[in-house]
């Protein structure tokens, strides 16, 4: 798993983006287009869809590298977003087009389904762009199955310290079943691609 982007590494990317480096875009590309791909594919469940919107947030990044505001959060936490609402949004227009095509199904049913991948994409945006040491916790809980003894020996931290990380990761994650209102996403953050 890459580490976290210290905030320089962030403004001089979207320097560098910004003139127009192609190199830049290929570092960044590097970078974060697993991050953006798996993103994809969580909400879509389509390998050729989760391509297309991988391609379509580069080239977004590309030609709007000014959009990347460091106020708001990280490079990571911006690219996340972005593929958030793009695989959300086609999610959404595949769905009530087969709906719409196949005769079947409800617009509840279209909504119920938009909003579970929603909320799964929500929760993967949440993980991304918390802080490493929660993130890492969190990992050894879930994927290792360890747990906060196990993690703060892992992590070579003290046993409070690792209670500490994972209720913290975990309220955060919690609020990914949270809707927010309509048009509540941060300032640059939840445009359409």
């Amino acid at each position: 798993m890459p580490k976290d982007a210290p905030p320089r590494w962030d403004r001089r990317m979207q320097q560098r983006l910004a003139r127009g480096e192609a190199a830049a875009l290929g570092e960044f590309y590097d970078r974060f287009a697993s991050l953006v791909h798996s993103l994809a594919h969580r909400v879509l469940d389509d390998e050729d869809a989760a391509d297309q919107i991988t391609r379509e947030v580069f080239g977004y990044v590309w030609e709007n590298p000014d959009d990347y505001d460091p106020k708001q959060g990280s490079m990571r936490s911006w690219v996340a977003k972005l593929t958030q609402c793009q695989a959300v949004q086609r999610l959404r227009q595949s769905e009530a087009s087969s709906y719409a095509e196949n005769g079947g199904g409800s617009a509840e049913e279209l909504e119920q389904k938009v909003r579970r991948a929603s909320v799964a994409a929500r929760a993967d945006y949440i993980v991304t762009s918390m802080p490493a040491p929660l993130r890492a916790a969190l990992e050894l809980a879930y994927f290792q199955r360890r747990d906060y003894r196990q993690a703060a020996a892992d992590l070579s931290i003290t046993e409070d310290e690792a209670r500490r990380r994972l209720r913290l990761g975990l309220q955060l994650l919690s609020t990914a079943t949270i809707r927010p209102p309509e048009g509540a996403a941060p300032p640059g953050y939840g445009r359409a691609l």
